[in-house]
């Protein structure tokens, strides 16, 4: 898309008319911005991406890729104003070789599928470009063997379990919490029970086990399945519920006689990732390994 530039010029005084005087002109995305391909863009996590990246200051999509909607313009698709002139493609391979050729810094985002992440990384990085991977239930060994691959072609790549700035925000306050509470319990809810219980109550259970706290020792031994399902080494409770119309939402609750300390956050829309995205974008530019985890970088 292109953009407007405006610049104010001082005329001589005899000449001043009784407004400032300035000049505008339509000009072509600049050739420092960071161009980027979204893989699995015709997802609806694809199209949210697809209107925060051609909106932010500093980048430019070069690339839509999904299996479906082929041929369609991602613009149009996206339900923007005006077409981008970009058609949705299936060959990830033919854009990054189109982006490669002007030696542009380039990243995909990857929003596909745990079983075809690694492939799709490794074609990035072999046409020099960086890449930032949000694909939930992505397997451990994947991530390492994506880390090796980074290592060995020393180029940047972001794997993200969350792009929620507020979910990172509130496993942060549940670590801060964890060492002053010795019960704790995480209710969830999601919109279909293949996610349950979500990675994200997988990583906070992980991230306050180990801290050198025994929870929840009043029933640590029940087998009462209502009690919900313990997660990690060291008793955190996990509650899930799959109930049509709530938000994707994590509620952590701690408590000490007389006291109890809440901690929640609510996902209403899929537009609450992309300042996360955004801020991975920028980021992942700079690196030369892998990292996990957006909270690096807050």
């Amino acid at each position: 898309m292109a953009a407007v530039n405006c610049h104010f010029f001082n005329l001589p005084r005899h000449l001043k008319p009784s407004r400032p005087s300035f000049t505008c002109s339509a000009s072509q995305p600049s050739q420092n911005n960071i161009k980027v391909i979204i893989n699995g863009a015709a997802k609806e996590i694809g199209r949210a991406a697809v209107v925060a990246v051609t909106k932010a200051r500093g980048m430019e999509l070069a690339g839509a890729v999904d299996n479906h909607f082929l041929g369609e313009d991602i613009g149009l698709l996206c339900d923007m104003e005006e077409p981008l002139e970009i058609p949705v493609v299936s060959d990830l391979t033919m854009v990054l070789g189109s982006i490669s050729q002007g030696k542009e810094v380039g990243v995909v985002i990857d929003f596909t599928d745990p079983s075809t992440v690694y492939e799709n990384v490794k074609q990035a990085t072999a046409f020099g470009m960086k890449s930032v991977v949000y694909v939930p239930r992505i397997k451990p060994e994947t991530v390492s063997a994506l880390s090796a691959l980074c290592d060995k072609a020393t180029m940047g790549c972001l794997v993200a379990p969350t792009l929620s700035i507020g979910s990172i925000l509130l496993q942060q306050a549940v670590i801060m919490a964890s060492f002053h509470y010795n019960n704790v319990e995480l209710v969830e809810s999601r919109p279909n029970a293949a996610d349950l219980p979500s990675p994200e109550a997988i990583q906070i259970a992980n991230n306050i086990s180990n801290l050198g706290q025994i929870y929840n020792r009043e029933d640590s031994s029940t087998d009462v399945k209502a009690r919900g399902q313990v997660i990690g080494e060291d008793g955190v409770r996990v509650h899930s519920m799959v109930l049509p119309g709530l938000p994707s939402s994590t509620q952590v609750y701690f408590s000490s006689p007389g006291d109890v300390y809440t901690v929640k956050h609510d996902i209403i829309d899929v537009r609450s990732l992309m300042p996360g995205l955004l801020l991975a974008i920028r980021k992942v530019v700079r690196l030369k390994n892998l990292i996990y985890g957006l909270e690096k970088f807050l």
